[in-house]
C-alpha cells in the first residue's frame, strides 16, 4: 500500500487514536490534502515511491507564490503551518519506510519577522466595550458575561466555548478548561465576571435552554451551544458600538489581558500558566509592549535616575 491518499488515512486514524484535539486533526486534513492534491495537479503523483527532493522544493516555491482569495501572499506562519504539517506527515511515511528518511528536509520553515502583537486594546477601551452591551436582555446579559470572562483570563475563543457549568467552581472563583492539544488547566475568573457568570448561567440560561442534559455554558438564542462565527460577531458588535478599530476580534480580548498583566507586573511564568502556553518565547512580544511602562518605573524608582544633576 504505496498510495498517498491510503497512507494519509491511516496516518490521521493513528492520530485519533492518541486523543489529537480535532482542530490539530482538521489542519493536517486541510493542509496534507493541499499538498496531495497541488502533487498530483502538478506532477501527476499519487504514490509516495514517486516522492523525491525536487518535489518537497517545488512545493516550498508554491507556498512563496501562493495568494489567499483576496490577492495577498500567505504569512509566514501560514506557510509554516503547511509546512509543519506536511514535514510531520512525510517524516511518518520515511520511518515506515516509504519514503527516504531525510526527505522532509527539503521542506524548510521561512522566518517568521519578530513583529509586536497588533490590536492590543487599553482597559479603558475595554471597558467602554464592555459598558456598551445592553444587558437588560438575556442575550445581552450572556454578552456582558462572555465579555467579562474573555478579559479577565485571557481564555481563548475555543476554549469559553466549550466552558461546560460542572467544571466552573463559583466558591474558589476558578474554572476548569480544556485547552489546546485537549491539556486541562484551572484558570482564575475575576470577581465581576464570576458575577456575570453565576447570574446568567442560574438565571437567564435556563430561558434559552433546550436541552436539559447541555453542558456548555454559553449557548445562541436558540439554545443551540454557541459557534465561533457568532462569538466573532458578537465581539466587532460591541467594538463597533465603543468606537474602536474594526480589527478588534476575540484573540484582542486575550491579547488585551496578557498586556495588561504584564503591566501590572505579574510573572512571565505565571501568565504563561494563565494562558496555557507551553512555552515563554510567545510571551516575549507582550514584554515588549510594557517598555514605555518599564522606562517610566525605571526613572521614577531607580536612585541614579532619581538624582537632580546640576
Amino acid at each position: 500500500m504505496s498510495s498517498l491518499k491510503e497512507l494519509f488515512d491511516k496516518f490521521i486514524a493513528g492520530r485519533k487514536s492518541l486523543n489529537m484535539s480535532p482542530r490539530t486533526l482538521k489542519g493536517n486534513v486541510s493542509q496534507v490534502g493541499m499538498f496531495m492534491q497541488w502533487l498530483k495537479e502538478k506532477h501527476g503523483i499519487s504514490r509516495s515511491e514517486e516522492l523525491r527532493s525536487i518535489h518537497m522544493q517545488d512545493f516550498q516555491k508554491y507556498l512563496s507564490e501562493k495568494r489567499t482569495y483576496s490577492g495577498h501572499l500567505l504569512l509566514p506562519r501560514s506557510i509554516n503551518k503547511a509546512v509543519e504539517c506536511v514535514r510531520t506527515f512525510i517524516e511518518h511515511l520515511g520511518k515506515d519506510g516509504y519514503v527516504p528518511a531525510r526527505l522532509a528536509e527539503h521542506l524548510d520553515y521561512v522566518k517568521v519577522p519578530d513583529l509586536l502583537p497588533k490590536s492590543v486594546l487599553t482597559h479603558e477601551q475595554v471597558q467602554a466595550m464592555v459598558n456598551s452591551v445592553d444587558e437588560s436582555s438575556p442575550k445581552g446579559y450572556r454578552d456582558k458575561a462572555i465579555l467579562e470572562l474573555m478579559y479577565t483570563n485571557g481564555i481563548r475563543a475555543s476554549e469559553l466555548l466549550g466552558l461546560e457549568i460542572g467544571k466552573i467552581d463559583f466558591k474558589s472563583g476558578t474554572a476548569i478548561i480544556m485547552g489546546k492539544g485537549m491539556k486541562e488547566r484551572v484558570v482564575p475568573i475575576g470577581k465581576t465576571a464570576l458575577k456575570y457568570l453565576e447570574t446568567y448561567i442560574t438565571i437567564v440560561r435556563p430561558y434559552v435552554a433546550r436541552d436539559p442534559g447541555e453542558k456548555v455554558v454559553f449557548l445562541n438564542p436558540d439554545g443551540q451551544v454557541m459557534k465561533y462565527a457568532a462569538l466573532r460577531r458578537l465581539v466587532k458588535r460591541y467594538a463597533a458600538k465603543a468606537g474602536l478599530p474594526s480589527h478588534v476580534t476575540p484573540h484582542t480580548l486575550r491579547r488585551s489581558c496578557t498586556t495588561e498583566l504584564l503591566r501590572g507586573g505579574a510573572g512571565m511564568y505565571h501568565v504563561k500558566e494563565l494562558l496555557g502556553h507551553t512555552s515563554l518565547d510567545t510571551l516575549k512580544h507582550y514584554a515588549r509592549l510594557t517598555i514605555t511602562d518599564l522606562r517610566k518605573t525605571h526613572a521614577k524608582c531607580h536612585p541614579r535616575e532619581r538624582e537632580t544633576v546640576d
